[in-house]
């Protein structure tokens, strides 16, 4: 296998698939969005997987499905939890580059309406914060490169992103 995918990783809303979509297009790669992945090998919605199995169990099915996606000259948008499956992260990274896209807790906090009816993986009682600052540090110790969206369109992002490849 080649290691010639572009792995996108970061929290929910932080438009790996839309940025991922437009980069595919502009590579002339493939696009494959992992939580719809999960979605058909499961025939459930992400939303329904974490209210019938649990968080753990959610996490151990994403880590699962995402460690068997074997795929070259794709862009891969991945669930914002997919950093929690040591595996999957270990699988990413002999496959591609991972690109964390870091969006700001403000931007983010605009961008997410429904965190349920979006299917997030949180504990019961987390807030938004606590869940941005843990998954902050994983993002960064799996990235191989790190863009910074600030307050950029997302073909300003893109173009930051094609920049650094």
């Amino acid at each position: 296998m080649k290691k010639n995918n572009i792995v996108l990783i970061g929290m929910p809303a932080s438009g790996k698939s839309t940025v991922g979509v437009i980069l595919a297009k502009i590579l002339g790669y493939n696009f494959v969005d992992a939580d719809i992945v999960i979605q058909e090998k499961e025939g459930r919605k992400l939303s329904e997987i974490i209210e019938t199995e649990g968080v753990d169990g959610f996490i151990e099915i994403e880590n699962k499905i995402n460690t068997g996606i074997e795929v070259e000259k794709t862009v891969i948008a991945t669930g914002g939890s997919v950093v929690y499956g040591k595996e999957a992260m270990e699988h990413y990274k002999n496959i591609g580059k991972v690109v964390y896209l870091k969006v700001d807790m403000d931007v983010l906090t605009k961008r997410l309406n429904d965190v349920k009816q979006r299917g997030v993986v949180m504990k019961d009682g987390q807030s938004l914060v606590s869940l941005y600052n843990e998954r902050s540090s994983l993002y960064e110790k799996y990235a191989d490169i790190t863009i910074d969206e600030k307050r950029n369109t997302m073909e300003e992002v893109v173009a930051d992103l094609l920049a650094r490849l």
